[in-house]
């Protein structure tokens, strides 16, 4: 009964077709919503020579990464929300989540870089300019990059190589790791393991290195003198944090679990909001709430 599979057919969130029409309005916003708060920041952090500093460059990065991110997923989502036929070849999904996990991967390592670049700003400022010089950037976001790169490899390899029967509705609005080892008929033991220990490894060294970089940062934050100073650092940090919890947390929860056996309504919920609102809330909160950002974004405008 295995079969070469050569389509796969999305379920995605509802079959009513009123709620499609509604799920479709409300991630069309959420999406044009993503892509010109990253697009404004790529151009203007391009254009302003005052921002061509590591820490904007690297928001830079992130506004890049979050475009081809969430594009992976969305524009295939937004098309199967109005299309009957809700199918994705069995290239094509595989295309899809290789560059999901890369992506991922890289989003965690930035993040962590970007934290590192933060606790040298506030706790080493004398040694900061030495320290994180261009060639410094240049090593950390290609690092980043490249590193994104090759996670993705191994547990696209193992799934592709899965065999896969008749049966061949995903139950999610992606090609997810989850819903495809479900579908496989394959032993998918060994698969398992070496995406729940490649996601353990990855997940908790990046979200260490950013939780103790932010923690070092609040611990010196206290020391501030001036009470405005502090309360605006500590905000400024503490919604960092907050966004970057979300994304770990979530997907932690998803990916960092010993068996993939999840209520297939609960794996959608949460992956919305790593796939779709942490991409939203980035720039707000990195960037579009910085004064040194407001101040050159206004300038460009004008200009």
């Amino acid at each position: 009964n295995v079969t070469a599979m050569l389509e796969f057919k999305l379920l995605g969130f509802s079959s009513n077709s009123y709620c499609q029409i509604l799920l479709f309005m409300a991630v069309m916003v959420i999406y044009i919503l993503t892509i010109l708060e990253n697009t404004i920041i790529i151009l203007v952090v391009t254009l302003e020579p005052k921002l061509h500093s590591p820490m904007f460059r690297f928001l830079q990065n992130l506004s890049f990464l979050e475009v081809c991110y969430t594009t992976t997923i969305v524009p295939k989502m937004l098309f199967n929300l109005l299309a009957k036929r809700k199918s994705i070849s069995f290239s094509g999904c595989m295309a899809q989540l290789y560059y999901f996990i890369s992506l991922g991967a890289t989003e965690c390592y930035l993040l962590a870089v970007m934290a590192y670049d933060r606790f040298l700003a506030v706790c080493q400022p004398l040694q900061y300019s030495v320290v994180m010089t261009d060639e410094s950037y240049m090593h950390l976001a290609v690092g980043s990059w490249l590193t994104g790169v090759f996670t993705g490899f191994l547990p696209c390899l193992m799934i592709s190589r899965l065999h896969f029967c008749s049966y061949n509705l995903i139950d999610h609005y992606f090609c997810d790791i989850s819903p495809l080892l479900k579908l496989s008929c394959s032993d998918t033991t060994v698969t398992e393991a070496v995406i729940f220990v490649l996601s353990l490894l990855v997940l908790s060294s990046c979200f260490l290195l950013t939780l103790v970089s932010y923690l070092l940062i609040i611990l010196t934050i206290l020391k501030i003198p001036s009470a405005s100073g502090k309360r605006v650092t500590f905000s400024t940090c503490s919604s960092h944090l907050m966004v970057v919890t979300i994304y770990y947390g979530t997907m932690a929860f998803i990916y960092v679990r010993p068996t993939y056996n999840l209520s297939s309504d609960l794996s959608k919920a949460v992956a919305v909001l790593y796939t779709m609102i942490t991409p939203l809330l980035n720039p707000v909160i990195y960037s579009l709430r910085n004064k040194a950002f407001k101040k050159a974004l206004k300038k460009t405008f004008f200009r």
